[in-house]
């Protein structure tokens, strides 16, 4: 069995960054994830995703994020267990919590916080009868490597962030690139429908708003879409390739057993340190929900700023806790 001050349920870039604030007060943790790496969904699914909202960079790609925040971390030499699920979270009788993963590793400490994202998830899947029959044969739910792109005819599918995004990243990458959208309307940033609307009248990229993807078709391989308009006209595509992109369909998984407040599929949190109704855990990042709730990256930095600084007091109730500067400090001085 380990022990640890904090154990960290995921360890995208909140579960990373909560290392870090963790660490200048001096608390100990070890993430668990279920994925293989390091990074959530920016390393697994979204690796080369340019991200437009994180403070002091105007753009960064995903990975690039995941590889900062871990040369950020690296001096409070924090544990991992990769490739296991969070299965059972119980109270001992010296009040502290053992988390035990699917492949029985035990996990000890008297604070957890999860930060799990969206939790267990697949994608949104268009109501096609054929669809699976070209699912990674043309058809991509999620961006891995956009270079697999490069010179191809794509069909972008959707209107929020992650299809306004890579459709103006692959606007320079593929030689012709399709946005379809069942409204006239986004869901996404401003900012991203403007750089979009820019692209459709350079004829970089050719926009067809109210009307949606209603068959796909091809020879083992996918070739043709047929494009249904709001009024009823439909038209046939030659594409390469399919990009969907209607979001993930968030499942909790075991967390979903562990006597939490539950809403929509979220934890319900308090905003004072985003504590949950069971004491000693704390919920931050996309998986948690509040009044006002953003999921943003940034958010969730914000969150886990909070959440320690009532972690701290839980590790240590007879301590005095010091707010301290980095800036003054150094990391060093923690």
């Amino acid at each position: 069995m380990k022990e640890t001050d904090i154990i960290i349920i995921g360890a995208g870039p909140v579960g990373l960054f909560t290392v870090f604030e963790a660490g200048l007060l001096k608390l100990h943790c070890h993430l668990v994830d279920v994925l293989p790496q390091p990074g959530g969904q920016l390393a697994e699914v979204y690796p080369k995703k340019p991200i437009y909202d994180i403070p002091g960079y105007p753009s960064i790609l995903a990975s690039e994020l995941i590889a900062n925040l871990m040369q950020q971390i690296e001096p409070f030499k924090p544990e991992f267990t990769l490739g296991e699920k969070a299965e059972k979270l119980e109270k001992l009788e010296d009040g502290k919590w053992l988390l035990t993963t699917h492949r029985g590793t035990q996990i000890k400490a008297p604070v957890v916080a999860i930060a799990g994202g969206l939790g267990c998830f697949e994608p949104k899947r268009p109501p096609i009868s054929n669809v699976r029959d070209y699912e990674d044969k043309g058809i991509d739910y999620m961006v891995r490597d956009p270079e697999k792109y490069r010179g191809k005819k794509v069909l972008i599918s959707g209107g929020g962030d992650s299809a306004l995004d890579w459709t103006i990243f692959l606007a320079d990458v593929a030689s012709e690139v399709i946005m379809v959208h069942r409204r006239d309307s986004f869901r996404g940033h401003l900012d991203s429908v403007d750089k979009v609307m820019q692209l459709t009248s350079s004829g970089k990229v050719k926009l067809i708003t109210e009307a949606e993807v209603s068959g796909c078709n091809g020879n083992g391989q996918l070739s043709v879409l047929t494009i249904k308009k709001n009024s009823g006209e439909t038209i046939d595509v030659n594409t390469e390739y399919w990009l969907p992109l209607y979001g993930l369909s968030p499942m909790l998984g075991p967390i979903a057993d562990w006597g939490l407040n539950l809403e929509s599929k979220s934890i319900v949190v308090n905003t004072f340190d985003y504590s949950t109704n069971v004491k000693g855990i704390f919920a931050v990042g996309d998986i948690n929900e509040y009044p006002g709730k953003l999921k943003l990256i940034l958010c969730g930095f914000h969150e886990a700023t909070l959440m320690v600084q009532s972690a701290f007091a839980i590790v240590y109730p007879d301590k005095k806790k010091h707010f301290k500067y980095t800036t003054v400090s150094g990391i060093d001085g923690f």
